[in-house]
């Protein structure tokens, strides 16, 4: 995993002094956790810890983890990364503030993190989105990823009584 640059962002390694920037831009905010498999911070304490594991799973080579930041202002609006591999798939999960929503950011990211993903040598990407998100689902769309299926289930292990619709989506080179 490289750092990478867009026309208006840079995704760059997270560290320890982001733990503000993301506790207070995103993980404790409950509209931005509402569609993600964790559950807003209580605390910036679980932030910490988080990021801690986080940053010790750099270690591994086969980490692919950004945090998203705005060239302008240098601020850490979001996060971006391979969240598991499904059939030898990566699947990529993200998020970003709320103030940050709507201007086109995080196609922008994921664009990146596809041409970064491909020029490791993967040729199929996976990427899922509850259905009521519509935001998410047109990042995925503008990305060029097909829709493959629709399935209701709960939202993650962490929220075992929110049962949702997913949609299943991948991009094969």
């Amino acid at each position: 995993m490289r750092e990478l640059e867009t026309e208006r962002l840079r995704l760059r390694y997270i560290n320890e002094d982001d733990a503000e920037a993301i506790f207070y831009g995103w993980a404790s905010d409950p509209e931005v956790s509402k569609y993600v498999t964790w559950n807003a911070h209580t605390n910036i304490n679980e932030t910490k810890y988080v990021l801690d594991i986080w940053i010790k799973e750099y270690d591994d080579p086969g980490t692919y983890r950004w945090g998203i930041e705005r060239k302008e202002d240098k601020a850490l609006m979001g996060m971006i990364d391979v969240v598991e591999q499904d059939n030898g798939a990566p699947v990529i999960g993200y998020c970003s503030a709320k103030k940050y929503w709507g201007n086109g950011y995080m196609t922008e990211a994921l664009k990146a993190v596809m041409e970064e993903l491909f020029s490791d040598g993967i040729n199929t990407i996976k990427i899922s989105a509850v259905d009521e998100n519509i935001g998410s689902n047109r990042v995925i769309q503008k990305c060029g990823f097909c829709f493959v299926d629709k399935e209701k289930r709960p939202l993650s292990e962490m929220k075992p009584d929110t049962i949702v619709t997913i949609n299943n989506y991948r991009f094969d080179r």
